[in-house]
């Protein structure tokens, strides 16, 4: 049964109170929280204000990705959150390592993130030091994408490397979950389901988290 964080970024932001007593009530395990600088991804989305007043009325775990340049500056203020974890991009961080150990220093799981473009096999020399992989299987930066299918296999190789190494990371992904690639994401391997306008997008949110947890 795989793990549901509904993303933040698909709420309606004039109701996210209506949007987070959804979350709470529902069968959703996280809330997955994206944090764009308009520079490391094309847009900006929300920052730590914004966060404070969601992580006090949120339930759930909180998901945390940073879509950003230099994301272990924030380390503090994401645990000052009380969030579960802290993503950051491979992309981002040129001492991924390091990072890595802030974030665990900080009493938080740490989890990583590859672009589309980014193969796995970068992740060799620190997949044993981190808690979760998430794959985007879009580019990021924008919601409502097309689910890039080459993910499938993306996924694939990902469990395998972690099998091979002995990891205990959980492999979450996030871009064009719906039912249907939600289902083959599982039986290729993922932990955790991200999914956003398929959720808030819909009259029955409840509805549609129960579905992907069922999967």
């Amino acid at each position: 049964m795989a793990i549901i964080s509904p993303s933040l970024l698909s709420a309606d932001f004039t109701r996210l109170d209506r949007d987070i007593d959804m979350i709470n009530r529902s069968e959703a395990d996280w809330l997955h929280l994206d944090v764009m600088d308009g520079v490391f991804v094309p847009n900006i989305s929300f920052g730590f204000p914004v966060l404070k007043g969601v992580a006090k009325i949120c339930k759930k775990k909180l998901d945390v990705h940073l879509m950003i340049v230099d994301p272990g500056k924030f380390t503090e203020q994401v645990k000052a959150l009380g969030a579960y974890m802290m993503n950051v991009h491979y992309e981002a961080c040129p001492h991924l390592h390091r990072t890595i150990q802030q974030i665990h220093d900080a009493g938080m799981k740490a989890g990583v993130t590859l672009n589309p473009h980014t193969p796995v096999n970068v992740l060799e020399d620190i997949i044993q030091d981190v808690d979760m992989v998430l794959l985007m299987t879009v580019n990021p930066g924008f919601g409502g994408q097309k689910f890039i299918e080459h993910s499938i296999e993306k996924v694939k190789k990902l469990k395998n490397l972690i099998e091979k190494t002995g990891s205990k990371a959980l492999i979450e992904v996030d871009g064009g979950v719906n039912a249907e690639t939600g289902k083959r994401l599982v039986e290729a391997g993922t932990d955790v389901l991200v999914a956003g306008s398929y959720i808030f997008g819909t009259e029955d949110p409840e509805g549609r988290i129960s579905l992907l947890k069922g999967l």
